[in-house]
């Protein structure tokens, strides 16, 4: 090769890793910066930036000159994923969070098998670094695809919520998990062989049902964690399969940044991630029926009845759930805490960690309603404050305000932590019926002596509590 051809490759080479590099920095400030919601929006665009780079220069590394079927899918796959984020809804935002993950495993299961594929017909000899990764890319992205999927259905209701177990199910997942390590082994030995490579991706995505099966819909913002860790692992064991430096960067980042918000999900639910890693969740204790906790001590009211409770109130906690999602409250939320406040009540925001069905999932929505992040209380800090409260409000909201996690050992929430609302003065719960949440057990809350149930769709109750507020003045 001439030695000007030699320079202007070495010159090319420098800027493909000056476009890496600066794409995982842009990855690096988009974490971060998904840590408070006054940064998020800042901090997704520097990630989709740093995206771009890296496909940019990832095209440009590899030489690719038939640009033909890498703009169709560009094209193909902006459009899809446009009118996907334009058509959701925020109620189904975890279900889409679900599915991106498990085509994120899909396409590091396929990738490594094509690669496999690739070398073998070009006749090169695969060595047994390569090979291990292509059997991670296997394992990884079959769980993540399969468990994903469960994830979804249970979410999308499709299929039950409720933990999944039968008896001998630990024992099952284990020897799955060890055929897998057998199918592994005989891969790397085996390189110029494709059969256990599509053998090892099938045993993958059946180990992947049985692990999130037996997670109920309580646990279900953890398993969302977990997978979204899994697919950045899947991208990882990829990169190492393709050489590639940013996707083992991207894929690492996502991989430990999952881990760590999954560490954080069990924590606030009180769950152990050993389990959760390997299917260990137990199933559900027996609790008294609905109608044992709710016969005869349930106390309805209207909208009339509420706004008198503000003729006194110094102190408003509202707490938001998923049924706030669902009616879309947020801004009639807004409404009230604006009209609350310019009567002279303090108004603030009590947020469990796992309120709704993902991490964050109130924080969106009330940022949304442009409800200042300062009201936006974590439950450490607004627990020991309730019994200064005069009157909570809790819109849709069910298991993580729910005493059984405190008062029986037994139940399926058992230990997780939850806001302390039933020592406020008076705790308005809305809701539309006294349906379970996510655990499927009943909420003595509910027929707590302080408590009076708003029966009414989110939105509607709380824009009819502003009326009757107004015409109480």
């Amino acid at each position: 090769m001439p030695p000007e051809a030699t320079t202007a490759t070495e010159n090319i080479q420098w800027m493909i890793d000056l476009v890496y590099l600066l794409g995982a920095v842009l990855f690096i400030l988009g974490i971060k910066g998904m840590g408070h919601p006054r940064t998020a929006v800042r901090a997704n665009l520097m990630g989709a930036a740093g995206m771009a780079l890296a496909i940019a220069a990832t095209l440009l590394d590899k030489g690719i000159v038939n640009f033909t079927w890498i703009i169709l899918g560009l094209v193909l796959g902006s459009i899809i994923g446009t009118v996907m984020a334009w058509r959701v809804q925020m109620t189904g935002m975890p279900q889409m969070v679900a599915l991106l993950n498990g085509l994120g495993g899909a396409a590091s299961m396929i990738v490594g098998g094509t690669e496999q594929i690739s070398r073998i017909t070009a006749g090169q000899t695969i060595d047994i670094a390569s090979m291990v990764a292509i059997a991670a890319s296997a394992i990884i992205g079959g769980v993540t695809l399969t468990g994903s999927l469960i994830a979804w259905a249970k979410l999308e209701e499709v299929m039950s919520g409720r933990s999944v177990v039968f008896k001998g199910q630990q024992l099952v997942n284990l020897l799955v998990f060890m055929l897998c390590m057998a199918l592994s082994a005989w891969i790397v030995i085996t390189p110029s062989l494709l059969v256990p490579y599509w053998i090892l991706a099938v045993v993958a995505c059946v180990l992947g049902i049985l692990l999130v099966l037996p997670i109920g819909g309580a646990d279900m913002p953890v398993a969302i964690a977990l997978l979204n860790s899994y697919s950045g692992l899947a991208a990882a064991a990829t990169g190492f399969v393709l050489n590639n430096a940013m996707l083992i960067v991207a894929g690492s980042l996502v991989g430990a940044s999952g881990i760590i918000l999954t560490q954080i999900m069990c924590k606030a639910m009180n769950r152990s991630l050993f389990n959760v890693l390997f299917g260990l969740m137990q199933a559900a204790g027996k609790g008294p029926s609905a109608d044992e906790v709710y016969a005869g001590k349930i106390k309805s009211v209207s909208a009339d009845e509420v706004a008198m409770l503000f003729d006194s109130a110094r102190r408003c906690v509202i707490v938001p759930g998923y049924g706030l999602a669902v009616s879309q409250a947020q801004h009639a939320v807004r409404d009230l805490t604006n009209l609350l406040e310019s009567r002279g009540c303090t108004v603030d925001f009590a947020l469990h960690p796992v309120a709704g069905r993902m991490p964050g999932h109130m924080n969106v929505l009330l940022a949304e309603a442009n409800i200042p992040y300062e009201k936006m209380i974590e439950m450490d800090v607004i627990n020991p404050q309730f019994d200064q409260v005069d009157v909570v409000i809790v819109i849709g909201a069910n298991d993580v305000v729910n005493p059984e996690a405190r008062n029986n050992p037994t139940s399926p929430i058992a230990g997780m932590p939850i806001l302390d609302v039933d020592k406020a003065g008076t705790v308005v719960v809305v809701k539309r019926s006294l349906s379970p949440g996510f655990a499927g057990i009943p909420n003595p809350l509910f027929a707590a002596d302080n408590t009076l149930m708003y029966f009414g769709d989110g939105q509607q109750a709380v824009m009819d509590i502003v009326k009757a507020i107004k015409e109480s003045s």
